[in-house]
């Protein structure tokens, strides 16, 4: 706003009320904090009170509403109780009007009071006017300078070309960084980012239903580091299980949460484009889910076409190759060839991923304890041993999956 407004709706007839409350429900669409006050209206309720009271309620209540009348003036013939009860509506609209909080204050029927000589025009006047004044230049024109949250104009760490305060962040996922940590990683060279989609989801009686999340957990910053020029994006762990009536799917147990098709494809995309937007180069999306893999291809694909050179969007299929993993580690007799199935959806590999990154995840204390520390036949009660063999099965699929990412990004230069 560059500077206050008064507006006076007046004359005969209806629409002066309605007009008034139009212009309130804009400000409040805009986020504006909203004060109204009444008048006349009192002795019966309206539908602009019934409505906008919901936006007056709460802890994050943005209206202030206030109902001051006691009817229509021709209706009491009680001229003092008329003028004490303006008064007092007035003095609320005051306070209103020298609160700098206020952004937009309805003062509706007014023209009623002031006709009928029961509230000072002249106090209206400098009251309006000194409102108006305290909202010249409020909300400035956003500065071009500004990041961070803030206003360049107003901290020198709000501004785009601020030098980081601290040293630079070691960790590679960006939830756990600063909008500077991020905006020199950048600059840096970290031009990829790996956006990873887990699940929600039943595994039988020893894995968490995040299993997918503390798999991604592990892995993601292995293969950033690998790659060395990447960061992770936050964990997607809303995906498709099933449908959700009838309950289809994973969706059958309690603790799954799912999302529509559509809905996942639309969350990766806004998610992709928002970090391309600030100069991600390569978008690289790995899935631990069976039923993710379709829809991060499809998104991987139209991004790579809606960009058109400028960046792109990879879907790494052989991050989800279990079978190769366990049968990297059979031929290395890390897991014998042999074992009997639990008939669970759980194994050896997926345990041991998570239990590198939690061991609570598969309640290893609980189980071990129990005397429950295996899964098909495999024994996980030695941690020292566990310990081992897990850094070996997240350092081989980060090797595994980096060396797809290297693959899948020569072929896509070797297109353009």
């Amino acid at each position: 706003i560059d500077r206050g407004v008064v507006v006076v709706n007046t004359g005969n007839g209806k629409g002066k009320s309605s007009s008034g409350f139009g212009m309130l429900a804009r400000s409040l669409g805009h986020g504006f904090r909203c004060g109204v006050v009444q008048f006349i209206k009192g002795s019966f309720s309206t539908g602009e009170e019934a409505f906008f009271r919901r936006f007056a309620e709460g802890d994050d209540a943005v209206l202030d509403y206030h109902v001051m009348g006691e009817g229509f003036t021709w209706e009491t013939q009680d001229r003092a109780r008329d003028i004490a009860a303006a008064s007092a509506a007035w003095d609320v609209a005051a306070r209103m009007l020298s609160d700098p909080g206020y952004d937009f204050v309805l003062l509706d029927e007014l023209n009623i009071a002031l006709n009928k000589d029961y509230v000072d025009v002249g106090a209206v006047v400098v009251a309006a006017g000194a409102f108006t004044s305290a909202q010249q230049g409020q909300r400035r024109a956003p500065d071009p300078r500004s990041m961070g949250g803030g206003d360049c104009r107003d901290n020198p760490y709000n501004c785009a070309d601020a030098a980081n305060p601290l040293p630079a962040a070691s960790t590679v996922w960006l939830e756990e960084m600063t909008w500077m940590d991020v905006r020199d990683a950048l600059k840096a060279g970290k031009s990829t980012v790996i956006v990873s989609t887990g699940g929600m989801e039943p595994n039988g009686p020893w894995l968490v239903t995040g299993k997918h999340n503390y798999v991604l957990h592990a892995n993601c910053e292995a293969i950033a580091r690998k790659l060395g020029n990447a960061l992770c994006a936050p964990i997607v762990k809303f995906v498709p299980e099933g449908g959700i009536e009838p309950k289809t799917g994973h969706m059958t147990s309690p603790g799954t949460i799912t999302a529509r098709e559509e809905t996942f494809q639309m969350l990766l995309t806004d998610i992709a484009e928002s970090l391309q937007a600030h100069g991600f180069k390569t978008v690289v999306f790995i899935g631990d889910s069976g039923g993710n893999q379709k829809g991060q291809q499809t998104v991987a694909e139209a991004l790579t076409k809606k960009w058109a050179g400028k960046a792109v969007a990879l879907h790494i299929p052989e991050y989800y190759t279990y079978n190769v993993v366990t049968k990297h580690f059979e031929d290395q007799g890390a897991l014998p060839k042999d074992r009997k199935s639990d008939g669970m959806h759980d194994d050896p590999v997926i345990t041991l991923n998570m239990f590198i990154d939690d061991p609570n995840s598969v309640r290893y204390d609980a189980r071990v304890k129990a005397g429950k520390a295996t899964i098909d036949s495999v024994s996980i009660a030695d941690r020292a041993k566990s310990t081992d063999l897990a850094k070996k099965i997240v350092a081989f699929r980060a090797d595994y999956t980096v060396a797809a990412i290297t693959k899948a990004l020569a072929a896509k230069s070797s297109m353009q």
